[in-house]
């Protein structure tokens, strides 16, 4: 895509010529189920209405709306935009598996380094309030995966609400 970029609306400012892009990238995005020519009809209909209404964003367009370069050079970026955006979409479950992987490696390596810390002074009390009050005898916590692992066992055990989760749920 950027490689037209470079190609088309040689006779436009730069920054014209990026309002230009950027606006049509958007509007092909909200129109990918037409086909190119459609897309750019559609285009200058929209933009002859806001000409119109003196409200357009693209006055130095009404010279150049119908010459056959603007409308070629328009239609090969709307074609490389529909390209980026198929290819976009296509990629889709590759970029949601790989985020997916990141997630579950960060949970991993987060329960390895809370698996080599000393469990806290809050997780210590809790636990000792919940062994307590269920009666249970305390055992040693070697580290903080240690206290959340025996606190949420000791939850999921008494607490009727989870139980009554965990038999639904079968």
């Amino acid at each position: 895509m950027y490689e037209i970029k470079k190609q088309i609306y040689l006779d436009l400012t730069k920054n014209q010529k990026s309002a230009l892009c950027n606006y049509l990238r958007a509007y092909v995005k909200q129109h990918i189920d037409l086909s190119a020519d459609e897309i750019f009809k559609s285009f200058i209909e929209d933009e002859q209405y806001y000409l119109e209404l003196n409200c357009s964003r693209f006055e130095f367009l009404t010279s150049q709306a119908g010459e056959d370069s603007f409308r070629t050079d328009t239609v090969k970026y709307i074609k490389e935009c529909k390209k980026y955006y198929e290819y976009k979409e296509k990629q889709r479950p590759i970029i949601e598996a790989q985020k997916e992987y990141e997630r579950k490696k960060r949970v991993f390596l987060r329960e390895v380094k809370m698996s080599k810390e000393p469990p806290t002074k809050k997780q210590l009390y809790y636990y000792e309030k919940l062994c307590k009050k269920y009666n249970i005898e305390k055992r040693e916590l070697e580290s903080k995966l240690d206290a959340r692992n025996e606190i949420d066992k000791i939850i999921t055990e008494h607490n009727p609400y989870y139980q009554s989760e965990e038999m639904q749920e079968n």
